[in-house]
């Protein structure tokens, strides 16, 4: 009977497009933008070809900073400041918890946390309606 030789384990390379350190590299210049210029850039990583290795190293690239938000609208959002200042990822799920979008903001303020005018305006007059004919100034 013949011992069969023990064959070395196969390495298989995590899969890779190579489009991590361009968007890195499209991150830093966006961040260099906003400080110079004052304007911010959304990326949107759903357009992009990552392979699942790859967007766990660019959430390893990227970090965790302070400040994390979770948003309940039609589905939840979730948005995290990374450890770069003024660089921010947003996810967007939907009702059953599926992804619909995910982005990198880079920018001072997410675009989702800002007030709208219009949801301001409705406030207003909700306010107003709760306190009636009373002025608050008075």
């Amino acid at each position: 009977m013949m011992k069969s030789a023990s064959l070395p384990p196969v390495e298989i390379p995590p899969p890779d497009t190579g489009n991590l350190h361009p968007l890195l590299h499209e991150i830093r210049h966006a961040l260099a933008r906003l400080l110079e210029e004052g304007e911010p850039t959304i990326i949107d990583l759903r357009a992009l070809p990552l392979a699942p290795g790859e967007e766990r190293r660019l959430e390893e690239a990227l970090g965790e900073g302070e400040v994390e938000i979770t948003l309940q609208a039609l589905g939840t959002t979730r948005i995290t400041e990374t450890r770069y200042s003024g660089v921010w990822r947003v996810v967007h799920l939907d009702a059953n918890g599926e992804v619909l979008g995910k982005t990198i903001e880079i920018t001072t303020v997410p675009t989702l946390l800002p007030a709208q005018p219009g949801e301001m305006a409705r406030a207003l007059e909700e306010l107003e309606g709760a306190l009636g004919s009373e002025d608050p100034g008075e």
